[in-house]
């Protein structure tokens, strides 16, 4: 078996989501989640089949986003996994509503920070074994840190 690390290229002035699911109505489902949640979202889907012609399928409504989609599930190259590329809405608007799609197994990470995924490959094929996302912790939150992320959550409305 073979490790490998493999970086994701993420949208500029965007994010993406990584997950598993397990059958080729993936893409028209995750499709429905996105626009029937943030109906401005510009996003691309790329979701990789594991048995039969084994392609990768895609859709979304912005052509430079699924071009990345695309881009990085063919670099990950594990089968039934998906990549959300996604601009003007952030992962937290849709992470329930994906979780809720019926064949969504597992999500790995939903980032707009650099991104390694780390894969195992066999002589059957590719699977992800976890996720690097963004850099280590420096140090612990102080009192002022503390203020700031309290200040940063309420200018951006996620907090009263």
């Amino acid at each position: 078996m073979d490790l490998k690390a493999i970086p994701l290229e993420i949208p500029e002035n965007g994010n993406l989501i990584v997950g598993q699911s397990h059958f080729i109505k993936t893409v028209e489902d995750i499709y429905e989640a996105v626009v029937n949640t943030v109906p401005q979202m510009k996003f691309g889907i790329a979701f990789n089949e594991a048995s039969g012609p084994c392609l990768t399928r895609t859709d979304g409504n912005d052509d430079a986003l699924k071009a990345n989609a695309t881009a990085n599930a063919t670099a990950i190259g594990a089968g039934h996994i998906f990549v959300l590329s996604m601009r003007e809405g952030y992962p937290i608007n849709l992470l329930s509503r994906i979780k809720d799609v019926p064949e969504v197994v597992n999500l790995f990470c939903a980032t707009a920070n650099p991104v390694q995924l780390i894969v195992a490959e066999t002589e059957q094929g590719r699977g992800i074994l976890g996720v690097i996302d963004g850099s280590s912790p420096k140090g612990v939150e102080d009192e002022e840190g503390a203020k700031w992320r309290h200040g940063f959550l309420r200018k951006i409305g996620y907090k009263r």
